[in-house]
């Protein structure tokens, strides 16, 4: 079970490691770390890690968002696939100059994930057939 950080989030917080590729490519960048938010909507991946993959941002195309507070920004997108728990989930993401970004709703609601607060972990559920 994947443990919380609590090097970067206090108080400790679950955390994704994913990897990114061109859709269609097998170049991938990994290790890439965001943070599992049940309240995102969307999903934003570091900026770093996409101009690793030498993916540009979709040209002329922005999207408002909008955080808890109410407070407006404007974000590009790139089209690529992020892999996370062995599953490829290919779409167009937001993107962010933090140093993590965020899993959002728009890939969470297609798993089934278990949060254990006082261990401090978290894990994929599965099922049995």
């Amino acid at each position: 079970m994947p443990s919380f950080d609590a090097s970067s989030y206090d108080p400790p917080a679950p955390v994704a490691i994913v990897s990114l590729r061109g859709s269609g490519e097998d170049d991938l960048v990994r290790d890439i770390p965001l943070l599992i938010d049940t309240g995102a909507d969307i999903t934003l991946l570091p900026r770093w890690a996409v101009a690793r993959l030498g993916i540009a941002p979709q040209p002329n195309i922005t999207y408002e968002i909008f955080d808890f507070e109410g407070g407006r920004s404007m974000a590009q997108a790139a089209d690529l696939d992020m892999i996370f728990l062995n599953k490829a989930f290919r779409g167009r993401y937001l993107l962010t100059d933090e140093l993590h970004g965020i899993l959002g709703r728009d890939v969470l609601n297609s798993l089934r994930v278990l949060f254990d607060g006082p261990a401090q972990q978290w894990s994929e559920m599965t099922t049995s057939a």
